[in-house]
């Protein structure tokens, strides 16, 4: 059993962060979270309504342990922690990307068995949310993400990787990006086939496919800084319309196109407003199919845990499972 953390358990990480004149009177577990505990603390304080709490603990990681993705320092080993959170809230904040304040990060682990951060509670919801709800507001953030990323697309470097791994300096790999993607993306493969009837029967097709699409990318050598998982999901919208990006651990120098497949998906016909000249058409086509075989074999292997969400999650898989097959060419 899961324990959530309650009042008495966040009240002293609270009031050292805001002070002790702030008393905590309700905790609420926000909802999505699979690799760290997201909660929202209710305030009894005229200052503050609300501080958000992030757990990072392996109590609070419904994600199934994955062998073949042992290497801690590849670009797509789980990406979660204080230490990755840390470094890219402060390069965004560096750059004037708008990112959930810090209150207070302790990685004491005194309190809880768990690094744990306090941040600003942005209130307005998600963008996904308001695109239902006001999307006059929403196209307004909207275009306010799009210069968000083109500040961030911005960012250079001769080496890919997740940005708190770089930054700590002793490990730059020599395999070409694209191979990484080809690298997981068979991986995946394998793991959705066994899961998946549809793709274990087209599995040799899928296979071929995706080394004839690598086959194609030419060599690249400079990479742009990229969120790597971002939906209208991770960007939350502020009391000045303004999107504030979260779950930013994955924060990583990369192939720009990763980036833009997934926004593609995720966005859907609202992605033109995101959209940007430039892009590589053969890495589109080969991170295109890696990322559905991706989003069948993730949500899968997170089913063989206790994750809450399970139809959802279910959906997630039957809809990319038939995405990759409709991306296999007609015979």
């Amino acid at each position: 059993m899961r324990q959530i953390p309650g009042v008495e358990d966040l009240s002293e990480l609270v009031c050292d962060a805001l002070g002790a004149e702030h008393r905590v009177v309700a905790v609420d577990r926000l909802r999505g979270g699979s690799k760290k505990g997201v909660y929202r603390v209710r305030l009894d304080g005229a200052r503050t309504e609300s501080v958000i709490v992030y757990s990072w603990s392996e109590a609070e990681n419904f994600w199934p342990s994955r062998q073949e993705e042992a290497d801690p320092d590849g670009p797509f080993a789980p990406a979660s922690g204080m230490v990755a959170f840390l470094t890219a809230q402060q390069a965004l904040d560096r750059l004037g990307v708008r990112v959930p304040q810090v209150l207070l990060a302790d990685g004491s682990r005194r309190r809880r068995t768990a690094d744990l951060a306090v941040v600003e509670d942005i209130a307005g919801g998600t963008l996904e949310a308001l695109f239902e709800t006001d999307p006059e507001r929403a196209a307004g953030a909207l275009a306010g993400l799009a210069e968000m990323l083109e500040v961030m697309h911005r960012g250079r470097s001769v080496h890919y990787g997740r940005l708190d791994l770089l930054e700590r300096g002793d490990r730059v790999s020599d395999v070409p990006c694209e191979r990484r993607v080809l690298e997981r993306a068979l991986r995946d493969l394998d793991e959705a086939a066994e899961r998946d009837g549809g793709i274990a029967t087209a599995g040799a097709a899928l296979r071929d496919r995706l080394r004839e699409l690598a086959e194609r990318v030419r060599p690249r050598t400079e990479y742009r800084l990229i969120h790597g998982e971002l939906g209208p999901d991770h960007v939350l919208v502020d009391a000045d319309g303004r999107p504030v990006l979260i779950d930013i651990e994955g924060l990583m120098y990369f192939d720009i196109e990763w980036e833009h497949v997934f926004l593609q998906l995720r966005f859907g016909k609202r992605y033109a407003a995101l959209d940007r000249s430039g892009l590589d058409p053969r890495r589109l086509d080969l991170y295109m199919l890696a990322m559905r075989l991706s989003l069948v074999a993730g949500p899968l292997r997170l089913l063989e845990g206790d994750f809450p969400g399970r139809a959802f999650m279910r959906r997630i898989a039957q809809h990319n499972a038939k995405e990759a097959l409709a991306l296999l060419p007609s015979a």
